[in-house]
């Protein structure tokens, strides 16, 4: 029976989510029971291919990446696929009418990322549509269960989330991305000399993004509301620590916040959502 294998998917999706994720794990669990499945379906294909051009260095990525695209491709034409990260995606997509230009350019995005070592403004702004915002309209697509003018009205907010949590990941891997992969994100920053005053810029940028942001799940339905609220809150937490932190030292270490203070911040952001003092 396909429903055997259709529940076997989730469950692969699922497992990868709380294998690299645990702060969205924790937001996930948080979400109404009816959206775990299909948010657990979007990160898990998100992460397949973070993975290609993050983690795959013995192996042809852009041979990789092509694959993943006719694969994710066809597994939306053909509403089924073999593997089963693509499977539960494509019933996710199926389900809440995720258009595919919005995964287009998320995979274009990663495949920046294997031939773009340095960004301008413009490339800069691409990738971060592609790699971040997009996301966060895939899962905007879920929580608003097909009320289409609601969708309309939050997606600006729903982008800059998505943005806000992307950059903050770039200061928190900093060291990883220059040392390891080569990779400077921000445009216009000397990495070999990254100042204070480099990092202010970058904090102010990305502390707009949040204010704006936290308007959006203001308004979200009360059945996505607390999951996304705790996401929003972990995130700026970990963004007033790397605030916190001298430019030097965020170089040249991973600042995180660590999984027993994740559950601390998980009660305080539930009390704040059911008191209403977001």
């Amino acid at each position: 029976m396909k429903a055997i294998f259709d529940n076997i998917s989730a469950n692969c999706s699922k497992h990868v989510t709380k294998a690299y994720s645990t702060s969205f794990s924790l937001g996930i669990y948080f979400l109404n029971k009816r959206f775990h499945d299909s948010i657990y379906g979007v990160y898990g294909f998100v992460r397949l291919a973070d993975e290609i051009v993050d983690s795959f260095h013995d192996y042809n990525k852009v041979l990789l990446m092509e694959r993943l695209r006719k694969d994710t491709r066809q597994a939306i034409e053909q509403k089924i696929s073999i593997n089963p990260i693509l499977n539960q995606f494509q019933k996710v997509v199926h389900t809440y009418n995720i258009e595919w230009d919005l995964i287009d350019t998320f995979i274009k995005s990663m495949e920046m990322d294997l031939i773009q070592k340095e960004h301008n403004v413009d490339s800069y702004k691409t990738y971060i549509l592609g790699s971040a915002e997009v996301v966060g309209l895939m899962c905007l697509r879920v929580f608003v269960e097909g009320d289409h003018e609601l969708y309309n009205k939050l997606k600006p907010y729903a982008m800059s989330l998505g943005s806000a949590f992307q950059k903050v990941n770039f200061l928190r891997d900093l060291k990883a991305d220059y040392t390891l992969l080569g990779r400077t994100y921000f445009p216009g920053v000397d990495f070999q000399q990254f100042s204070q005053i480099e990092k202010l810029k970058i904090q102010d940028e990305i502390e707009a993004e949040f204010n704006h942001a936290l308007i959006g799940i203001k308004m979200l339905p009360s059945s996505s509301r607390g999951g996304v609220y705790l996401a929003y809150y972990y995130y700026k937490k970990l963004f007033l620590k790397i605030k916190q932190t001298p430019a030097e030292k965020v170089m040249h270490a991973r600042i995180r916040i660590p999984n027993l203070n994740k559950f601390g911040l998980m009660f305080n952001s539930l009390v704040r959502n059911k008191i209403n003092l977001l």
